[in-house]
């Protein structure tokens, strides 16, 4: 079994998951998955992958078969596994506890070469359900105290599969850069009493220069401190801190957004490499002994997105200070897109 170890010097976990050694693909570069029987995410392949959890069936048709829109099924070569409890073990400075959580694939489609970035939003709204049912159901088991839901989209980004999916990973612990942002908003509300996102976000539209699309219910903008060129990031406009809250209306509207930043991005970088991160919240069941464990997570979080492409490369002195170089201002990268936004042509339903 996995098991996860914290860092004695620093807030930062680590799982070592030697099991996942067993995969062929782990040490060498991977060649892009092709469609078809070679391909475990593809409708006709659904024998391939462990039993669905979820899927969108709208014809009514059997588990684990085709005529499905999305499907949610358990990484087959998980980091973290559900049997066990968290409790931590210690060897003087050294924590560790067993590798507990749930590593689940969301198969975003059954087409193969179906690109979010060419949409039809439709299809990314049943993305986003997915993401917030599957959110909603593991934040039901108490042991799991943060769920990360990523994409790594192209081989420099970190995908094995070629095949359209995301990810999520339930872990029994907040990871330290999740946490070092949820200290900072709820210090910033305990104040001002105001959420540090929704100043941020009031601030940037006040300035403009940095926002690349407001649709009404989400604003995108490039980061005042972006760490890489074209780095972008999705905000409710409206205080929210509950993803899983999120309304139909409202989910057409991210769905709308999201699909337009990454269609963007292709002027200025042709069709990158990128990882998009949906931070929500963490779970806020009690824990034993911090009866006010994130407690205020209504009044001072806000989620949202970070689409980050992979044009740059972390070397030494990222590694060894924790700076990022980033060669594009975010101003000129923001200006470069909404340039790209007022020539592009409309996006049409369907698919």
């Amino acid at each position: 079994m996995s098991e996860l170890r914290k860092d004695p010097i620093v807030d930062r976990w680590v799982i070592i998951a030697a099991e996942r050694g067993r995969r062929p693909t782990d040490y060498e570069t991977p060649a892009p998955t092709p469609g078809g029987p070679g391909c475990p995410l593809c409708e006709g392949n659904e024998r391939m992958t462990p039993p669905e959890i979820w899927a969108l069936r709208p014809g009514g048709s059997p588990p684990d078969g085709p005529g499905w829109q999305v499907r949610v099924v358990p990484n087959k070569y998980p980091a973290l596994r559900v049997e066990g409890t968290p409790e931590r073990h210690g060897l003087g400075m050294l924590d560790s506890m067993d590798g507990v959580g749930a590593h689940e694939v969301v198969v975003e489609s059954p087409r193969h070469r179906w690109q979010m970035a060419d949409g039809p939003p439709e299809a990314i709204q049943r993305v986003l359900l997915a993401c917030q049912l599957r959110l909603s159901d593991l934040y039901q088991d108490d042991r799991l105290r943060y769920c990360v839901i990523f994409r790594n989209h192209g081989s420099e980004a970190g995908a094995t599969i070629s095949h359209p999916h995301s990810q999520i990973m339930a872990i029994p612990v907040v990871p330290g850069r999740v946490k070092s942002k949820l200290d900072a908003a709820r210090e910033y509300y305990a104040r001002k009493e105001r959420c540090i996102f929704c100043d941020l976000l009031a601030q940037e539209l006040q300035l403009g220069e940095r926002i690349v699309m407001d649709n009404g219910r989400f604003v995108a903008i490039a980061p005042y401190a972006s760490r890489f060129p074209f780095e972008l990031a999705i905000y409710p406009r409206e205080h929210s801190s509950d993803f899983t809250a999120m309304d139909e209306p409202t989910r057409a509207s991210l769905a709308e957004i999201l699909q337009q930043s990454l269609s963007y991005l292709r002027p200025a970088l042709g069709s990158p490499s990128y990882n998009y991160i949906i931070n929500v919240a963490p779970n806020p069941v009690p824990r034993p002994g911090k009866p006010h464990y994130w407690s205020t997570l209504h009044l001072d979080y806000h989620w949202h997105i970070e689409i980050l492409p992979r044009v740059t490369s972390i070397a030494g002195f990222e590694w060894g200070t924790g700076f990022y170089i980033n060669p594009v201002a975010p101003e000129d990268a923001a200006r470069f897109l909404r340039d790209a936004m007022r020539g592009a042509p409309e996006v049409t339903s369907g698919g």
